[in-house]
């Protein structure tokens, strides 16, 4: 059992560089709920069920993505795969598909210009007739 206070798996990340300061005011103000958070987010390297490459592939995916853009950490990963043998179309592959998250915004956005481009159209053409008429 761990001493009241203690924080065995920030401390681990904090050792290896695996610890972001971004979360240094979460451990500052609430150490025990930092240490159980990591504890949770740390679970799936733990537990041994994947292979270290594909915990790095989805380390990746989830630092490059359009919603977390954690430049410092998608690097981090990409360096551990390569070391753990992950080819650069592997990699890429990863990168591709994460990109695809970012395409509802487009996918979103478009419908809504067309239907307000289309809700002008009227005023522009009265506009163009009565420009074209003087």
């Amino acid at each position: 059992m761990s001493t009241p206070g203690a924080t065995p798996i920030c401390d681990q990340l904090r050792a290896t560089g695996n610890w972001n300061p971004a979360w240094d005011a979460l451990a500052e103000v609430d150490p025990a709920w930092t240490e159980k958070f990591m504890a949770m987010g740390m679970h799936p390297v733990l537990a041994g069920v994947l292979e270290p490459k594909v915990l790095e592939f989805l380390a990746i995916a989830v630092d490059a993505s359009c919603t977390h853009m954690y430049a410092p950490g998608t690097r981090r990963h990409i360096r551990k795969a390569l070391e753990l043998g992950a080819t650069r179309a592997e990699i890429a592959a990863v990168l591709q598909a994460v990109s695809v998250l970012g395409i509802h915004s487009a996918s979103l956005g478009m419908p809504m210009l067309l239907e307000e481009l289309a809700a002008l159209e009227p005023a522009h053409s009265e506009d163009t007739v009565r420009a074209a008429a003087a």
